[in-house]
């Protein structure tokens, strides 16, 4: 397979060898060149041999000496080199199934593929992963893979994952971990289908393995677009308290067995259980920060550090600003900003939750917060000099939420300058006090 080179960076080890974007690379030290994988693993020694083919059919070799581990300096048309692989389930809770109509069509993309997940972390259920891939996972040592597994029960993971191959898919989950590469593992969990013995069974299971570092269990996000899907409903408390039990349990057991937690609920399961979440040590290495699991403590704690650290004289006479939040983390951000007030008097903060109407349903988390919602539920109100707005509401390039309402059309409909600050505790006692 021939993959284009879109660009070569001048001055780069690939230019001084007169590569140029005429050419497709083929192989490099005779191994077959196929998606960003390959390349990015095989292009890291210092001496290479590049098997090229032209724009007129010609092949030829080229040699290339270069720094260990340094860039040959090729581009491609897109960054797998190779068309991203969507996945093949019908999961009972998918999120994306219950997207609103009407929005970006990005947003509906369901992503299954394992080279996401090594890029990127990404989590990937392994029910469209081929017997190369396995091979390729464990010979190049590919490490850690993010798996969502759900349950280890064959017969139930078929069910709540409406693929036939889903079961037997965790084939290739024990094979990655008895190769010795590590993985972290997310369990989403639906009442009455994976929790209780089920869950019991799941945990069993996986804290056998030595290379499964870390269990993120994470309850279904119900948005109010579930129109002819399977019926699910929330967590009660009592059934969150459970769960919450449960996992606690097992993490205890690793702390023995392994010498750390591993296994942990989600933020959520305590915010729904209505019970205080843990302090910032319990969460070890905050492995599983993109599940939500341990980002109130650390918010928390990063926040209280900056306070401490930051003089209290301020070089202005007097500040007022506002700070936008899902529902779920509201009281966590007014602690904060509390906590900046009873040492800055001469500084006003408002904190403003906002309602997830464009979701509905049980959403509260502020990942999920629109720009519209915001516009209609803070139209009007006192918002001060500046509004404070958490990255995580925003796409990767930080301009627009997820219904396309952009930072711009947001500032000129509230009339208010609209600051985006880093999703933690740090970021936003600066941005509050106006420091860099």
């Amino acid at each position: 397979m021939a993959v284009k080179i879109k660009a070569v960076e001048v001055g780069s080890p690939a230019h001084n060898c007169g590569i140029t974007e005429r050419d497709s690379i083929l192989k490099i030290n005779n191994r077959e060149i196929v998606d960003v994988l390959d390349y990015r693993f095989f292009q890291l020694d210092a001496d290479l041999l590049l098997t090229l083919k032209n724009d007129k059919g010609e092949e030829r070799e080229v040699r290339v000496k270069k720094g260990e581990g340094e860039e040959l300096g090729l581009e491609f048309d897109s960054y797998l080199m190779d068309n991203q692989r969507s996945c093949r389930n019908n999961c009972v809770f998918c999120f994306i199934d219950q997207l609103p109509k009407g929005m970006r069509e990005s947003l509906y993309f369901k992503d299954d593929d394992s080279r996401m997940s090594f890029l990127f972390g990404n989590y990937i259920t392994l029910t469209n992963i081929t017997e190369h891939e396995i091979d390729r996972i464990i010979n190049m040592h590919i490490s850690p893979i993010n798996v969502s597994v759900h349950t280890t029960n064959p017969s139930l993971r078929v069910k709540m994952m409406n693929n036939r191959f889903a079961g037997e898919a965790l084939d290739a989950l024990w094979r990655i971990c008895d190769a010795g590469i590590e993985v972290n593992c997310q369990l989403v969990l639906c009442p009455e289908y994976n929790d209780g013995e089920e869950l019991v069974r799941s945990l069993t299971d996986l804290t056998k393995h030595q290379n499964i570092k870390s269990i993120a269990c994470v309850p279904v996000g119900l948005t109010g677009h579930r129109e002819n899907l399977t019926k699910l409903r929330p967590f009660t408390q009592k059934e969150a308290r459970a769960v919450i039990k449960t996992v606690i349990k097992f993490g205890d057991e690793c702390v023995k067995k392994y010498g750390e937690r591993r296994v942990f609920p989600a933020d959520e399961f305590y915010i729904l259980a209505n019970v205080g979440i843990p302090s910032y040590e319990f969460y070890e290495d905050f492995n599983q920060l993109e599940n939500g699991v341990g980002m109130w403590a650390l918010t928390k704690e990063n926040a209280r550090e900056e306070v401490e650290n930051q003089k209290k004289g301020l070089s202005l006479f007097r500040r007022e600003v506002s700070v936008v939040t899902g529902q779920a983390a509201y009281p966590l951000i007014k602690d904060i900003v509390d906590r900046v007030h009873a040492k800055w008097h001469n500084l006003t903060c408002r904190v403003y939750p906002v309602k997830n109407e464009f979701f509905g349903g049980e959403i509260t988390v502020t990942g999920l917060v629109t720009g519209n919602d915001i516009i209609k539920q803070l139209k009007g109100k006192n918002l001060g000099k500046e509004l404070i707005v958490p990255a995580t509401m925003l796409r990767h390039e930080r301009d627009m939420f997820l219904d396309d309402i952009t930072v711009q059309e947001l500032s000129e409909k509230l009339g208010v300058k609209v600051r985006v600050i880093e999703t933690d505790g740090t970021g936003l006692v600066k941005a509050i006090l106006n420091r860099k």
